[in-house]
């Protein structure tokens, strides 16, 4: 069975100092666990057209309020800016997340939202290579050493209630971690429970994942080290970028694979069948599903696209389970989570964090995930 829990800094079990224990801690028991049944694919529901017709290009600006509470909902993925390049980094957490406080958010509500353990498990048993190169982080510093008491040795734990404690003391009451579900998959759910709320989302996050839930009313606002800022990627970048709808994206991902997340595509199996021929055929059929149906009864490209369809379908509908953001996580929205957000605090809470980095951080110890 599958357990939620709502932090609102750490879990209460552990025996943590007074300083760090949480003000609040909420748990979800579900009723049935989520299991990963392969479902369908879903088909484009509105053309380009009618989606920048409805499109307000707003990204960047913080609205007014409506009806006394705000318009806008984020949700910052921690996970990936816990990193710097490759390497896990608490002082990378720190940098974005101060950016994200400043320049981003405000006051705005913002939901944080932590990978759970044993999160890519049901992906690596389709995939044995997803995300396998992956590390946590562990802080096993001098100063560190009654946390690790605490905790019964130098836990991979230690950074992450450090970096929900950070979260707390800066007014983002509710951390959300879901045993065997990663991030993205939380968010996913989260957001149509938003939606359904009139709310408009925006996203944290450098994960191109989240580019399949793009639409008029959710953004994507992604870290940008080269440039040292956040930066809004909207239903109206998608479509500059790629020239399809964003329905069609999860479809595209799962023709050309995942690099980064170790998911293989089908170019290099079939010389020839890039990301251009890929784009050329959902634009025509809409969805992997409909391509693949259409390959079984008649040519729906050259010869070397038929043939490599044909022959790795599987490997394409493996993709689509691995790939799919799964928005069917036993998690529920609160109404407070809604709240506008405190930002007195930020400043000092920030500054002392970094100060306690450079003062404890000498050198970090990795293990696998």
């Amino acid at each position: 069975m599958a357990e939620t829990l709502v932090w609102a800094a750490i879990p209460t079990s552990l025996p943590l100092p007074n300083r760090l224990r949480p003000s609040r801690t909420i748990a979800f028991t579900p009723s049935k666990a989520s299991s990963p049944v392969r479902r369908g694919f879903r088909s484009t529901t509105a053309t380009v057209d009618d989606r920048i017709k409805r499109f307000s290009d707003d990204g960047g600006n913080n609205n007014s309020n409506n009806g006394g509470r705000p318009r806008r909902v984020f949700f910052l993925d921690v996970n990936p800016i816990c990193y710097k390049g490759s390497r896990p980094s608490l002082r990378s957490f720190a940098h974005w997340l101060s950016l994200f406080f400043s320049q981003v958010s405000l006051r705005d509500p913002v939901i944080a939202v932590l990978d759970g353990d044993k999160a890519n498990e049901f992906r690596r048993q389709l995939l044995p290579s997803y995300k396998a190169h992956r590390r946590k982080i562990l802080v096993p510093s001098s100063s560190s050493k009654t946390f690790s008491r605490s905790l019964g040795g130098g836990s991979p734990q230690i950074a992450e209630l450090q970096i929900i404690d950070v979260l707390r003391k800066c007014n983002v009451p509710y951390v959300v971690k879901v045993d065997n579900y990663e991030a993205d998959d939380v968010i996913a759910t989260l957001v149509d429970q938003v939606l359904q709320k009139g709310f408009r989302v925006v996203i944290g996050s450098p994960d191109k994942d989240f580019k399949q839930l793009i639409s008029t009313d959710v953004q994507i606002v992604m870290p940008m080290p080269e440039f040292g800022r956040w930066s809004f990627y909207t239903l109206k970048h998608y479509i500059a970028q790629y020239n399809c709808d964003p329905s069609s994206d999860l479809s595209l991902r799962c023709l050309v694979g995942d690099e980064a997340d170790g998911v293989p595509g089908i170019q290099h199996l079939a010389p020839g069948f890039g990301r251009k021929t890929a784009l050329k055929l959902l634009k025509k059929h809409g969805s992997l599903e409909n391509l693949l149906s259409a390959c079984a009864i008649r040519t729906v490209g050259k010869h070397y696209a038929q043939d490599a369809l044909i022959k790795h379908a599987d490997l394409l509908r493996k993709n689509f389970e691995v790939l799919r953001l799964r928005r069917d996580v036993d998690v529920h929205l609160e109404e407070d989570w809604l709240c506008e957000r405190e930002t007195c605090n930020d400043t000092d809470i920030l500054s002392n964090f970094f100060k306690t980095l450079d003062g404890r951080l000498t050198y970090q110890r990795y293990v696998s995930s």
